[in-house]
Order: structure tokens, then sequence, then C-alpha cells
């Protein structure tokens, strides 16, 4: 009895090791599937003026780093699996006209209350963690010359 019960433990531990590596590759993959650069075209459901706004995703330190049209800022995101959340920001200071600032805030409230998201086409869409509405839609540059 004794035998079968250590067995079944080793079974059951070898089950949830393999369970978490599986877990890790995937989450591996999927931020390297994410890394690169992108152009903000939507905020909501309003278009933005195209090439103000991008953002940098980097897999290696999981970090975020991007233009607002009138700032620079860089921060830190979360993935798990299809779960992706970012940190806090540093943000430059630098003050632009109203509609700019505007444009601005939002940009960055979408980010910070993303809760998920999907890439298909090349078109990263994140989604509010409170009720996955469509916060913002991004594209992803590709290399043409390669």
């Amino acid at each position: 009895m004794k035998t079968l019960t250590i067995i079944s433990l080793l079974f059951f531990a070898m089950i949830f090791t393999n369970c978490d590596e599986t877990k890790k590759v995937i989450d591996l993959a999927g931020t390297v599937r994410l890394s690169g650069n992108y152009i903000v075209t939507e905020i909501g459901m309003s278009a933005v003026d195209p090439n103000s706004m991008t953002f940098s995703l980097a897999a290696l330190d999981k970090t975020i780093n991007g233009n607002t049209g009138c700032n620079s800022f860089f921060g830190n995101y979360t993935l798990d699996m299809y779960a992706l959340g970012f940190g806090d920001f540093a943000v430059t200071e630098r003050y632009c006209d109203e509609p700019v600032m505007i444009a601005e805030r939002a940009y960055l409230k979408a980010l910070g209350e993303s809760g998920s998201y999907t890439l298909q086409n090349n078109i990263l869409t994140l989604y509010s963690k409170l009720d996955r509405s469509v916060l913002l839609k991004a594209q992803k540059e590709t290399n043409q010359g390669n």
C-alpha cells in the first residue's frame, strides 16, 4: 500500500510539473509572438492620427516603451496565456495642445485597463479586463526587407 501511495504521488507530481512547464513554454511563445513595434490605429472605437502613437514590446525583459504623440513612456508588462497587463508607466512631462493631451490620457488609460489580447493578421487588439470591450488596436510593423 505504501508503494502504491508513493507511485501515485510521483505520478501526480510529474503531471503537475509537466503542466507547469507546458504553461511556461506557451507563455514564452506568446511573449515572443507579441514582441515588436506597433502603431496605434484606434483607441476605443475612435481612429487616431496614424504614426503619432507607437509602442514596442520586448520579450527578453517584458518591457514596453512608446510615444503618445507628445510624451515618451516606458514600463513593464505581464503575460499569462492570453491575459496581458501593464504595470505603472514612467512618462515624460512635456505639455502639448489639449487635444493631444486628451488623446494621450486615453491611450495610457487603455493600456492600463488591458486584461487580454488577440493578435491576428498583425493587428493587436487589447480588451478590457472588466468587460472585454475593445480598448485599443495597433498595427504590428513587419520587416518587408527580410
